[in-house]
């Protein structure tokens, strides 16, 4: 059978089917935020732009079999990137970066996730290719476009002026576009997949001379910024409140705290976790967010031993593992404590040999150190149950006191749980993911409540402090309609968006006894300076951007990786100013003259939070910690 040759030529055919095709992903895959018609309109052009920008380019090959190979093998790469982006934003709701690439380690131990992620119609994503590959193979000469220079200096041109008009649209539509890199949605809402990816590539090769000319003179900027912004002087109430105490931290992987005092048909999903709040021991914050990036639980890491930013791009641990920082368990051990981190996964994974090394832990116990077999292991390894029984022993030959972090497996999606341990029913909705997030919330939580019966009989319990923390978010805005559902909402807004990034945290303090609920705005970020001060630990010479959690003076808000920001009257998202306690956008809720003065208010919290989320990137970027002295004057 000989097809016929199309009216017009390959190249553009290839453009138009590759710009449907990627318009319908934009549009109906991703869940990408459209404020106006102007945007709806870039969503439109872009990828049109892209596909003619790219199959514009086979014209300068003039032997036929080359161009039509061209064709051919430029379809499917840029159809493939279009489909490991989207398995990639299934999971993460974001987009591929450079540095993500250089974690492919990583896959190894991905597995079924990403099996779950892949759906059979993601197949329709490569039709077009293979009718272009048929095509080209069937009628090479026929459809070979042998354009004089001039005309292929023509269709370079048009291709570069639709892009320089996108990119004006784009400006117009975002002014300083470029300059919020971290905010990979607007990029590819206004720029298209493709552009951002170059985009990406160029802020990847800045960012890795960044290190090699960065001569320490960038540091005055960053201190006399955290001197005006950040730091307080006086010390909280709470000074040395577990002084001398062990310091047992739980990474509780992927909770939230909507599941905290909330039930499933009547069943409560964290019975122990919600008796917590109530002892006297206990310090719960309700308005606790979460502040990693791409990183997820390595990111929840990097914040709470630094008080620095995770990176907008990829993960840290991976991309500058190596760097000098003075972290938690480096400045502890100089108060006599011991550091280590439990966690019954391949140790290679997210780099943490090397970046345990760098924080200054002084022992890691990975899988290895557990015994790990079919029947107490599921999803992504060892249960929390038999983690936490297993890892007593180590507790108990540890060197007092002690600083010993353990990270939890069960609750990762994909959220699987045998039978025998569901001890609540999954949730019914359009949303497998999200239905079996409360089984395993629920088995976390159980594992929580033995874990504490089981320090108390080794006799660890009293002398230790008990910190619980949500790492990252479990439920991404992919599951939005179930979620609504749950929460009896309407829809999921922007503004709940935001507010679904509260995890929760408990600072358990046996004895204490003047435990309560704080409802302040508070960070991961604030975990460095709240710990070292709760442990009586004085650290004059420093670099943070978080804040005493207990501390009276604090700066007002908290800054999300992706440029957002949380503060004590407003939540700020989509370019959107919120009132954080009734969720109403300022300009429906305001007379003129308050909505001015607001909208201000959020325009100078922004302004603190670039330059904020900056100050740390280049801390990071330029290794600059290696130029500070951390010695007290």
């Amino acid at each position: 059978m000989k097809f016929r040759r199309p009216n017009i030529p390959l190249y553009i055919l290839a453009s138009f089917l590759f710009g449907l095709k990627t318009y319908i992903v934009y549009r109906f895959l991703f869940n990408i935020e459209l404020e106006n018609n102007m945007q709806e309109f870039i969503l439109l052009i872009n990828p049109f732009v892209s596909g003619f920008l790219l199959f514009s380019l086979g014209v300068w090959f003039n032997k036929p079999s080359r161009q039509m190979k061209f064709l051919r093998y430029s379809s499917f790469i840029a159809t493939f990137i279009v489909f490991a982006n989207l398995v990639f934003y299934r999971q993460f709701t974001d987009f591929i970066t450079i540095p993500q690439l250089f974690m492919g380690s990583n896959m190894s131990d991905l597995g079924s996730s990403i099996l779950t992620l892949i759906k059979p119609f993601d197949l329709l994503l490569f039709v077009d290719t293979v009718l272009i590959w048929i095509l080209s193979k069937r009628n090479e000469k026929e459809l070979t476009v042998s354009y004089q220079k001039r005309g292929k200096v023509f269709a370079l041109s048009m291709s570069l002026l639709l892009l320089a008009g996108n990119f004006f649209l784009a400006e117009m539509e975002r002014p300083q576009l470029f300059t919020r890199g971290f905010d990979r949605e607007y990029l590819v809402k206004n720029i298209g997949l493709f552009n951002y990816h170059l985009y990406d590539i160029v802020q990847h090769s800045k960012a890795e001379t960044q290190r090699v000319f960065a001569d320490g003179n960038e540091l005055s900027d960053i201190e006399d910024f955290i001197e005006e912004n950040v730091k307080v002087d006086e010390k909280s109430n709470m000074f040395g409140a577990a002084e001398g105490k062990n310091v047992i931290w739980i990474n509780a992987e992927s909770l939230q705290t909507f599941v905290i005092n909330n039930d499933v048909y009547g069943e409560e999903v964290t019975p122990f976790l919600n008796s917590l709040i109530e002892d006297e021991d206990t310090y719960y914050f309700d308005n606790f967010y979460e502040q990693t990036g791409q990183g997820n639980t390595s990111d929840s890491e990097f914040l709470i031993e630094n008080s620095m930013y995770p990176l907008s791009r990829g993960a840290v641990f991976f991309t500058h593992g190596g760097n000098e920082y003075h972290a938690t368990p480096e400045i502890i051990k100089e108060e006599g404590y011991t550091s280590s981190v439990l966690h019954a996964n391949n140790g290679s994974f997210w780099n943490r040999f090397q970046m345990y090394d760098s924080l200054g832990f002084d022992h890691f116990y990975d899988e290895k150190a557990y015994e790990i077999n079919e029947e107490n292991s599921v999803g992504w390894g060892l249960k929390d149950k038999p983690f936490f029984e297993q890892s007593i022993k180590y507790l108990q030959s540890m060197e007092e006191p002690y600083y010993a972090k353990f990270i939890t497996l069960t609750n990762h999606f994909p959220f699987e749980l045998e039978e025998e341990d569901q001890y609540i029913e999954p949730y019914d909705s359009n949303s497998n993911t999200l239905n079996n997030f409360f089984p395993a919330v629920r088995y976390m939580d159980d594992a929580i409540k033995e874990f504490f019966d089981q320090l108390k009989e080794a006799d660890l319990y009293e002398d230790s402090v008990i910190v619980i923390m949500g790492d990252h978010i479990g439920i991404s805005a992919n599951h939005n309609k179930a979620m609504s559902m749950y929460l009896d909402k309407d829809e999921i807004t922007p503004y709940d968006q935001v507010q679904l990034q509260r995890v929760p945290l408990f600072i358990h303090i046996p004895g204490d006894g003047n435990g309560e609920t704080i409802s302040e705005v508070t960070g991961q970020i604030d975990m460095k300076p709240t710990m070292l001060n709760l442990l009586g630990v004085e650290q004059e010479e420093d670099i943070y951007f978080g804040n005493d959690l207990f501390s009276e003076n604090r700066k007002g808000y908290i800054a999300l990786r992706n440029g957002d920001f949380v503060s004590d009257e407003y939540i700020s998202t989509v370019g959107i100013c919120y009132d954080r306690e009734t969720g109403e956008p300022l300009e429906e809720s305001m007379d003129d003259a308050t909505e001015k003065e607001n909208t201000n208010a959020c325009s100078s919290i922004d302004e603190k939070v670039q330059t904020e989320l900056q100050h740390s990137d280049n801390l990071i970027y330029g290794d600059l910690l290696r130029f500070y002295n951390f010695e007290e004057e």
